[in-house]
C-alpha cells in the first residue's frame, strides 16, 4: 500500500495549512482543536465503546440501586448578636461578619455533637430499622428486641457508627442570597428521613440555646458573688449615713437623685427653720418700722388715720357738730347766759373732753403697738442668729455626711447595675431566638434517587472523560508520526512531501494518471528535491526506510515515473537484493540484474530493461545472492554508478530498509544522498531517529523525509489534499 500527502503543494495546495515556512523545511502545525478532532477520529470506535459501556453501567446501577427518599426542612437563621439584651461588655458589637457567622452556623449544623443529640433523641442506637434504611451491616452488639443494651466500649462504638451514618446522609444547603437553610436527610425509609430531618433542626435550636446558657454560666457565678458583696456594702454604707445624721442632728426634709444617680440634698430641718424665722423677722421688722412711724406722729392724732377711722371719735365729733349747730342757732336769739344756751355750751365742753380722751387713747395704743413690734423683732432676730449658728455647724457636718452619702450612692449604683446584668444574663437564652422553623419536613411520596436522567447524564459525562483520558494515553503511547508538521519538529529533517494512503492495486494506474492525487503527491516530492541541491534534482539518490512495507518501493517508482514524465532519462535500480519486489510492480522478469553486475558481469546495458513508462528504464535486483552486503561493500557499485550516471539523467535506487541490515549504509556511498520514507502512524519516532543516525554515521546526506500512507481522514485541513485542484475527475482513494 502507498501513501501520502504533501504539505508543500506548490501549484495546487493553496488551501493546505502545512505550508513550508522556508527553505529549512519547517512546517506550521494544524490548529489545536483540529488536531484533537483528528485524534478523536483515529480512536472513534474505542471512544464509542467506552461511552456505550459507561451508559450501560449507568443504566444497570440505576436499576439495581435501592430507592432513596429525601426529606427536607427549612429554617431561617437571623444575624445573631450575642449582646441581645444590650448589656455592654458581653461581646463587642462588631464581632463576626455575616460571612463568618453563617459559615459557623453551617458547620454547627454538620457538627458531630448535633448528630449525637439526634441519635439520643430518636433512640437510633437501638433501632434496627435505622440500619436497614441505610443498607448497613448490623453493628456488633446492636441491641435488639428482648436483649440488653451493651455498655462501655461496645456502646460507644455503636454510637459512633450511628453518628457516622447520620453525618454521611445529612445535607446542609444554604439558599443562595438569603438567610434560609435547607436541612435534608436521605434514607430508604421516607418516615425515617422525615423524623430525622425534623429532629435535626429541633435539636439544633435546643443546642443553640444550651450553648448560650452555658456561655453565661461563669458570668452568673461571678455576678452572684459580687452581688452578695455589694449588698453588704450598700447596707453598711446606708447604716453609717443614717447614724451619722442622727448623731449630728441632720434631718433631711427633701432630696432627689441626679442623672448620674447621685443623691442631692435640697433642704434640711435647720435650713427650713432658718428660712421661716428669717421670713418672720423680715415681717416683724416691717411691722416695727410701721409702728414706729405711727408712734412718731402721735401729736397729730386727731388727724391721723386711726382717729379718722375710729367710730367712737367719729360719733362724738358728729354729736358735737349737731350740738354746736344748735348752740349757734340759740345765740342768734339769746344771749350766751341764757340757760338753754349755757346748757348747750356745757354739752359742747363735755363732748370736746370726750373727743380728747378718745384721741389720747388712740395715741397710747400707737406707742404700745410700737413697743410690741420692737420686742417681737428683737426676739426673732435672736432666733435667726441662733439658727444661723446651727446651720453653719450643720454645713460643716454635712461635708462628712455627703461623703457617706456618695459612698452609699456608689455602692447602690454598682449593686443595681450588677443586679440588672444578672437578670439579663439569666434570660439571654430565651429573650430572643434567632432561629426560626420555616417549613418542617413532610413525608416524601416519591424517591429522590436514583434518577435515571441524572445517572445517564453522569454516565455519559464519565464515559466522555474516561474516553478522553484513554484516548490521550493511547495517543501519547502511539509514537508514530501522525502529522506532517511533526517531521521537522521531531526529526529535524526537511519534509519533502506526504503521500496519501491508496489501494496497492491502484498504484500503477494512479502513477500513470498525471491528474491523480498520487501523481500530484510525488510531483510535490520531486519539486522539493529540486531545491535540495544546487543543481536541481539529484543525479543519483536512493530511497530507504526504517523497516519493510513502509512504501519505499512505491516511492522509488513514483519519483522515477515523475522524473521520466519531465523528459528525463531515468534508471530505477532495485537495490533490495534480499527481497526484490520492484520487477513485480512493473511486471518485468528478474532473470539477471544488479546482483549479477556486482558479482562480476560487466555488461550492464544487457541487464537494463526498458519499461512502457515514458523515460523510465529498470535494473532489477537479479538472483538473490548469498551475501548482499559483501557484494555492496566492494568498489564495483561505485564504478557501476559512475557509468550509469554518464548514461542517465537520474538514477534512483530502491534501497533495503535500514534496521538490522548493512545494505543501505553501503549503498549510500555510491549516491549523492537518500530520500527517507516514513510510514504515517508506523515506526516509533525513536526507531526513525536510530535509522537516520545510522545513515548519517555512513556520511550519507539525507535530502528529506517522505511521509507515506497518510490517511485522508486525518487531514482535515483545506479541501482534500489540495491535489487535483481544478481537475474535477481526480481519484481520491
Amino acid at each position: 500500500m502507498l501513501q501520502a500527502n504533501s504539505p508543500k503543494v506548490q501549484s495546487h495546495g493553496a488551501g493546505s495549512p502545512f505550508e513550508s515556512s522556508g527553505g529549512d523545511g519547517q512546517q506550521l502545525a494544524a490548529p489545536v482543536l483540529l488536531q484533537y478532532w483528528h485524534v478523536a477520529l483515529r480512536w472513534k470506535w474505542m471512544i464509542a465503546g467506552i461511552i456505550i459501556a459507561a451508559l450501560v453501567a449507568g443504566l444497570v446501577v440505576t436499576l439495581l440501586t435501592t430507592p432513596q427518599y429525601r426529606a427536607t426542612s427549612r429554617i431561617e437563621i437571623s444575624r445573631l448578636q450575642k449582646n441581645v439584651t444590650k448589656v455592654e461588655g458581653l461581646e463587642a458589637p462588631d464581632t463576626g461578619r455575616d460571612l463568618e457567622f453563617y459559615q459557623t452556623q453551617y458547620s454547627l449544623l454538620e457538627a458531630r455533637s448535633l448528630a449525637e443529640r439526634v441519635s439520643r433523641k430518636l433512640g437510633l442506637a437501638s433501632s434496627e430499622a435505622f440500619l436497614a434504611a441505610h443498607g448497613a451491616k448490623p453493628i456488633a452488639g446492636f441491641a435488639s428486641a428482648g436483649t440488653t443494651a451493651p455498655t462501655g466500649k461496645l456502646a460507644a462504638g455503636r454510637e459512633k457508627a450511628v453518628t457516622d451514618l447520620l453525618l454521611r446522609h445529612v445535607t446542609i444547603a444554604p439558599v443562595r442570597g438569603s438567610s434560609l437553610i435547607d436541612v435534608s436527610y436521605t434514607s430508604a425509609s421516607p418516615q425515617l428521613s422525615t423524623a430525622i430531618a425534623n429532629s435535626w433542626i429541633e435539636q439544633f435550636i435546643a443546642q443553640s440555646m444550651d450553648r448560650r446558657f452555658a456561655s453565661t454560666a461563669d458570668a452568673r457565678l461571678f455576678l452572684e458573688g459580687r452581688l452578695a458583696e455589694l449588698r453588704a456594702k450598700v447596707e453598711q454604707s446606708e447604716r453609717d449615713l443614717v447614724n451619722y445624721g442622727s448623731d449630728k442632728g441632720i434631718v433631711m426634709l427633701s432630696q432627689n437623685h441626679g442623672a448620674d444617680g447621685k443623691t442631692q440634698v435640697e433642704r434640711t430641718l435647720v435650713a427650713a427653720d432658718l428660712e421661716a424665722l428669717n421670713d418672720a423677722l423680715s415681717k416683724a421688722t416691717a411691722d416695727r418700722i410701721a409702728a414706729e412711724s405711727k408712734a412718731s406722729t402721735a401729736s397729730a392724732a386727731g388727724s391721723s388715720e386711726e382717729a379718722l377711722n375710729n367710730t367712737a371719735i367719729a360719733s362724738l365729733r358728729q354729736r358735737r357738730a349737731e350740738v354746736s349747730a344748735d348752740y349757734a342757732k340759740m345765740l342768734i336769739q339769746f344771749e350766751p347766759g341764757y340757760p338753754a344756751a349755757r346748757a348747750l355750751s356745757a354739752q359742747l365742753s363735755a363732748l370736746d373732753a370726750s373727743i380728747a380722751r378718745e384721741e389720747g387713747r388712740v395715741t397710747s395704743s400707737r406707742y404700745s403697738a410700737y413697743q410690741e413690734a420692737a420686742k417681737r423683732e428683737r426676739d426673732l432676730r435672736q432666733k435667726v442668729e441662733q439658727n444661723k449658728t446651727r446651720l453653719n455647724q450643720q454645713q460643716r457636718d454635712t461635708i462628712q455626711y455627703n461623703t457617706f452619702q456618695r459612698e452609699a450612692d456608689t455602692n447602690r449604683q454598682l449593686y443595681e447595675a450588677l443586679l440588672q446584668r444578672y437578670k439579663e444574663i439569666g434570660v439571654v437564652g430565651v429573650g430572643s431566638n434567632n432561629i426560626a422553623i420555616v417549613d418542617q419536613a413532610q413525608v416524601p411520596t416519591r424517591p429522590s434517587a436514583p434518577s435515571l436522567l441524572i445517572n445517564m447524564a453522569a454516565a455519559l459525562l464519565g464515559g466522555l472523560v474516561l474516553a478522553a483520558i484513554v484516548t490521550f494515553a493511547l495517543d501519547q503511547i502511539d509514537e508514530g508520526l501522525r502529522d506532517p508538521g511533526q517531521v521537522s519538529r521531531l526529526l529535524h529533517v526537511p519534509l519533502l512531501g506526504s503521500v496519501p494512503d491508496v489501494d496497492e492495486d491502484k498504484v500503477l494506474g494512479m502513477l500513470g494518471d498525471g491528474k491523480s492525487v498520487l501523481s500530484e503527491a510525488y510531483l510535490t516530492v520531486r519539486s522539493s528535491l529540486a531545491f535540495s541541491t544546487d543543481h536541481g534534482v539529484p543525479t543519483s539518490f536512493m530511497v530507504t526506510s526504517t523497516r519493510p512495507a513502509e512504501g519505499k518501493s512505491t516511492t522509488s517508482l513514483g519519483l522515477a515515473v515523475v522524473l521520466g514524465r519531465t523528459g528525463k532519462r531515468v534508471l530505477l535500480i532495485d537495490g533490495d537484493m534480499r527481497s526484490p519486489s520492484m520487477h513485480l510492480l512493473v511486471s518485468l522478469p528478474n532473470a539477471s540484474g544488479l546482483s549479477n553486475l556486482l558479482a562480476g558481469e560487466n555488461d550492464w546495458r544487457s541487464a537494463v530493461l526498458e519499461t512502457n513508462i515514458k523515460g523510465l528504464s529498470m535494473l532489477t535486483a537479479g538472483p538473490v545472492p548469498p551475501s548482499a552486503s559483501e557484494l555492496l561493500s566492494s568498489d564495483r557499485m561505485l564504478i557501476l554508478m559512475r557509468q550509469l550516471s554518464e548514461e542517465y539523467d537520474h538514477v534512483v535506487i530502491d534501497s533495503p530498509p535500514i534496521l538490522g541490515l548493512a545494505d543501505s549504509p553501503l549503498l549510500s556511498r555510491a549516491v549523492e544522498g537518500c530520500v527517507f520514507v516514513v510510514e504515517a502512524e508506523g515506526v516509533a519516532v525513536r526507531g526513525i531517529k536510530a535509522s537516520l543516525g545510522r545513515i548519517r554515521a555512513a556520511h550519507a546526506h539525507v535530502f528529506g523525509v517522505v511521509l507515506t500512507k497518510f490517511k485522508q481522514a486525518n487531514v482535515g485541513y483545506g479541501y482534500g489534499y489540495g491535489y487535483g485542484y481544478g481537475y474535477g475527475t481526480a481519484s481520491r482513494d
